[in-house]
Formats: C-alpha cells, sequence, structure tokens
C-alpha cells in the first residue's frame, strides 16, 4: 500500500450518550416503540464477491514491499500480533536469514479476477521489479502468475494465472455515477489477513494526491491497510468501482482516509493492457501551468480557465502545429479544459497520431488549430 505521510494528527474520540424518560400522554394507552430501521447486511454481497479476490505475493527484487519491515511495524501492533500468531507473525524471519541470492519474500498485496480464465488486477507498485509472482486464491490454492503488462503513471498491472478450470469473476462498475455518500466495501489482505472485509462511504472525488499525472482518486473511508493494495472497492450490488491503491497515514496504518483508482479509469486502462502489454498516450509536448485570476485578468479572460503553454518542446507536436508560448488553452478536441488534469487526461486518452483540434486564448481573442499529437515519450 503507498502511504502518504503528510505530518501527525492527533485523533480524538468519545461518546455522550444518555436517556430521557418517555411518559404515555394523559388518558392515552401506552404504546411499543416503532423497532428501529435495520441496517441491510453486506454479507450476501461479500458471499458472492469475495471468491474472485487474491492475494498477490511476490519474491525478488520488489521495490515497493507492501509487507512491513519489523522496524517499520507499530510496537503495540507487533506485540499484539506475536501473542496471538506467534514470534513471526508477518514471515519477516524468513526474508530476514534467507540465504546469498535465493528468491526473498518481498511484497505482499490484494488482486481481483476480472476474467474466468485466470486475468487478474492488482497495482503496479504491488508487483514491481518482482522476480516471482504467486497469486492466492479465496481456498489457498496457490497458482504462478505471469505479467501481462504494467502502467506506472496509473499503477495498474495485470496477471494471468493458470487455473485448468474456470475462476470467480468480479464485474466492473460505473465509477461516474458514484456519489459521495455512497457505500464502498473494500475486499482485500490487510497485513497478510486474506479475505478481510472493511466498509465505509465514498468520502470526496476527483482527489489529487500527487502520485501521478493522472491522478483521480475515489477517497474512502473504509479500512485500507498495508496489503489492501490492489484489491477492489465494491459499491452495494458488488460491482467493481475502484481499485484500492494508496492510503494516507502518519503511523502507516488506517486512519479512515483511502483512495482507489476510478473503475471507468481503470478499466480502460486494463483493457489496453490485456490487449497490448503497455499503454499508448497521446502527447503534445507542452509544459503547461495553472491560470489565475492575475494571469486572466491581464490578458482579458472572464474566467481564470484553462492550461497556459509555458513552454513548448522543440519540433514537437504543438510547436509544428501552431502553437505559442503563453497560448491558454480551453478547449482540447472537445473537451472543456478548466484546469491542468483536463488537459493532460484528454491528451493521454487520445491515440498517437490523432488530429485534434485545440481551442486557445491568443491576443484577447479565441482560436482554433488543428494539432496530430504525438507519442508519449516512454
Amino acid at each position: 500500500m503507498k502511504k502518504i505521510t503528510l505530518g501527525s494528527a492527533l485523533i480524538l474520540s468519545g461518546a455522550l450518550a444518555f436517556a430521557v424518560p418517555f411518559s404515555p400522554p394523559v388518558n392515552q394507552p401506552a404504546t411499543a416503540a416503532a423497532p428501529a430501521s435495520i441496517l441491510p447486511s453486506f454479507a450476501p454481497l461479500v458471499e458472492v464477491t469475495r471468491p474472485a479476490v487474491v492475494t498477490v505475493r511476490t519474491l525478488g527484487r520488489a521495490g515497493n514491499q507492501q509487507a512491513a519491515a519489523p522496524e517499520q511495524i507499530d510496537p503495540q501492533m507487533r506485540e499484539f500480533m506475536e501473542r496471538f500468531f506467534g514470534r513471526d507473525p508477518f514471515g519477516q524471519g524468513q526474508r530476514r536469514q534467507a540465504p546469498g541470492n535465493a528468491p526473498q519474500p518481498s511484497g505482499i498485496g490484494s488482486g481481483f479476477i476480472i476474467d474466468a480464465k485466470g486475468v487478474v488486477v492488482t497495482n503496479n507498485h504491488v508487483i514491481d521489479n518482482a522476480d516471482e509472482i504467486v497469486v492466492v486464491l479465496s481456498n489457498g490454492e496457490e497458482l504462478d502468475a505471469t505479467l501481462i503488462g504494467t502502467d506506472a503513471k496509473t499503477d495498474l498491472a495485470v496477471l494471468r494465472v493458470e487455473a485448468g478450470r474456470n475462476l470467480p469473476t468480479v464485474p466492473w462498475g460505473n465509477s461516474d455515477s458514484v456519489k459521495v455518500g455512497d457505500w464502498a466495501i473494500a475486499i482485500g489482505n490487510p497485513f497478510g489477513f486474506g479475505g478481510t472485509v472493511t466498509a465505509g462511504i465514498v468520502s470526496a472525488r476527483g482527489r489529487d494526491i500527487r502520485s501521478g499525472p493522472y491522478d483521480d482518486f475515489l477517497q474512502v473511508d473504509a479500512s485500507i491497510n498495508r496489503g489492501n493494495s490492489g484489491g477492489p472497492l465494491f459499491d452495494q450490488q458488488g460491482n467493481v468501482i475502484g481499485v484500492n491503491t494508496a492510503i494516507f497515514s502518519p503511523s502507516g496504518g488506517n486512519v479512515g482516509i483511502g483512495f482507489a483508482i476510478p473503475s471507468n479509469q481503470a478499466e480502460d486502462i486494463v483493457a489496453e493492457l490485456i490487449e497490448n502489454g503497455s499503454v499508448d498516450r497521446g502527447w503534445l509536448g507542452v509544459s503547461i501551468q495553472q491560470v489565475t485570476p492575475a494571469i486572466a485578468e491581464s490578458l482579458g479572460l472572464d474566467d481564470a480557465v484553462g492550461a497556459m503553454i509555458a513552454e513548448l518542446t522543440a519540433d514537437g507536436p504543438a510547436e509544428r502545429g501552431g502553437l505559442n508560448r503563453g497560448d491558454i488553452i480551453l478547449d482540447f478536441d472537445g473537451t472543456t479544459v478548466e484546469t491542468l488534469r483536463d488537459l493532460t487526461r484528454a491528451v493521454a486518452d487520445t491515440d498517437p497520431g490523432t488530429r485534434a483540434s485545440v481551442k486557445v486564448w491568443r491576443k484577447g481573442e479565441t482560436q482554433t488549430v488543428t494539432i496530430k499529437t504525438g507519442r508519449f515519450p516512454a
């Protein structure tokens, strides 16, 4: 699980409960209180979806380890784990004592099966630089996995396993229809506890946590911890609405702020990885900056919107197409550009070689030019 450390936090909690005696009105018989409404159980959803959620283990050189090293584990957590699960609850002893160049356990995360033939989705940082990848099914069966493709910019990876039979799957949902306040259910492998289910709500949409150029995370308060990376986030119908990817945590544990890649973004990237093994993105060859109110006023714009071109790559697509330094891009091929992310995503979603119409603000008026996009450099 990616850890975002922004500082320390003090969490205070408490509850105050009191009772108010109830007296029925005079001359009216007392009636039984209406039963409190009962929240729906997630058990039927979990029964259907959990078989398709897997644990992803890596051996070798994984650079972004999901298994916490002993010195990273909170002392109280470690004491609790050792008391109930033995002296080496996280399997660290084998890693620390592995001789020579023997494969060493180096990472653990989660994933989910989207194709009965054995296609598994997880995070790129779970399997990054791994020599060996093992997928553990919900029944404990271990299968060697091969890597189909990865995309570091969105932190997604696709694996394939051969089970000799059809495997249970879960369907993609529509993350665009998700609203703040909707229920969200996460299933994964936190701290090695496979099949763990947590629930909460969607706390926010469109979060930019500065992890990459295409950040558009769902924020949730369902408990997400180390090892949940790559696991699915479900709606109440059992559809995958996100891929659990990162947490904000001063201590390394859950504080109720987790982030998931929206399913609509993940589904498109995964489909391209399955088809090509990598993702081709469009490229303009510009450096851009946000339009501030001061810039907008100085250039005669009514609102502080768009992306201003600060620099152009020599002989890049933008320069060849006639864009200039200082132009403010307001629309890219039909996509309104209000912020920098609007432009970077719109360009990235365009196939290299596409002729795109670009509307810019230049010298006090709007102009339209046609740009042939390039391929984003490796």
